[in-house]
C-alpha cells in the first residue's frame, strides 16, 4: 500500500468534486457533493495522522526555547 499514491488520489478527487459542487445547480446536488468532499476530506485526514506516526521524531529540528 502506497500511502502517497492514495492521497494523491484522494486530492484529486475532492478536487473534482469541489469543482463538480460549483457546477451543480440544485441544492441536492450541492449537499451531496458537500457530503461527499466531507467523507473524503475525513479519509485524507486518516493517511495524514497515519504518516504523521510514521515520521520519526528528529530532536534537531525541535524549536529551541
Amino acid at each position: 500500500m502506497d500511502t502517497e499514491k492514495i492521497m494523491t488520489g484522494i486530492s484529486t478527487e475532492i478536487e473534482a468534486a469541489l469543482k463538480a459542487m460549483g457546477k451543480a445547480k440544485t441544492p441536492e446536488e450541492k449537499l451531496t457533493y458537500s457530503k461527499t468532499v466531507k467523507n473524503l476530506c475525513k479519509s485524507l485526514g486518516v493517511f495524514l495522522d497515519l504518516m504523521s506516526d510514521m515520521m520519526p521524531y528528529d530532536d534537531d529540528e525541535s524549536i529551541p526555547f
